[in-house]
């Protein structure tokens, strides 16, 4: 059986509910706390993966910073990642995504819930817009998740290389960077079938500004990249 498939069959009598909260939170996100909705959109997450034969493994939640205006970076395998990270993240964060997800229904809701920024990589003067909308929130407290790939790698754990650009954010907002390594995400979604599939999910230390305000936007990719990558590469030779 399809996974998603079998995910939305386990909660068949939870979802009309559970999607109409989440519209009404869309629709009147003014009137309700941050929290209140990213804890809605995490129960929804959490029983996506416990209902599809996933057994998600978090390691270094206690490398989370206790003050929020930070900025997440992870590398990219596919649509699982943002459900891997919310389930396995009690603090609440934002994401620069696609704009082409905002078409979908679900996730458009999930994107006005949480001031999620959908981004045109064709607009270069929208993307720009978008990285000045993701500072000014950061500065003002809040914690996105920005995928510095770009798009997602289609090789599995093999990640591609970290855009500069997308490090904008972090030194012009002057924030911590916490880097996440995620491996055999991709086989959620990606592969046939619905048999139990592991994935898991490590929230490296965190950066602070201090550490790499001498850094350019390249370099600092770089250093980001690699310490992602070493845990990948780590993991697989266990």
């Amino acid at each position: 059986m399809n996974r998603l498939a079998l995910m939305v069959l386990r909660n068949i009598l939870r979802v009309p509910g559970a999607y109409w909260k989440l519209c009404h939170y869309a629709k009147h996100t003014e009137e309700y706390s941050e929290e209140e909705k990213y804890k809605h959109i995490r129960y929804i997450f959490k029983r996506a993966v416990n209902s599809g034969n996933i057994n998600l493994e978090v390691y270094g939640t206690e490398n989370i910073p206790d003050e929020n205006g930070f900025l997440l970076y992870a590398n990219h395998q596919g649509l699982f990642d943002i459900i891997a990270i919310t389930a396995a993240m009690e603090k609440p964060w934002a994401a620069v995504l696609k704009k082409e997800l905002y078409t979908i229904p679900f996730m458009k809701q999930v994107v006005d819930c949480t001031k999620s920024f959908p981004m045109d990589r064709e607009d270069l003067r929208q993307s720009m817009q978008v990285i000045k909308n993701v500072i000014k929130e950061v500065e003002g407290g809040r914690n996105y998740l920005i995928f510095p790939e770009g798009t997602r790698s289609k090789n599995g754990n093999q990640m591609l290389e970290f855009h500069g650009g997308s490090f904008k954010c972090a030194t012009k907002a002057k924030c911590p960077i916490l880097p996440i390594a995620l491996i055999d995400s991709y086989k959620v979604l990606d592969q046939k079938g619905s048999k139990l599939v592991t994935v898991q999910i490590h929230f490296l230390e965190p950066i602070p500004y201090e550490e790499y305000k001498e850094l350019n936007t390249v370099e600092l990719a770089e250093m980001v990249h690699s310490k992602i990558e070493k845990v990948v590469i780590d993991s697989e030779k266990k």
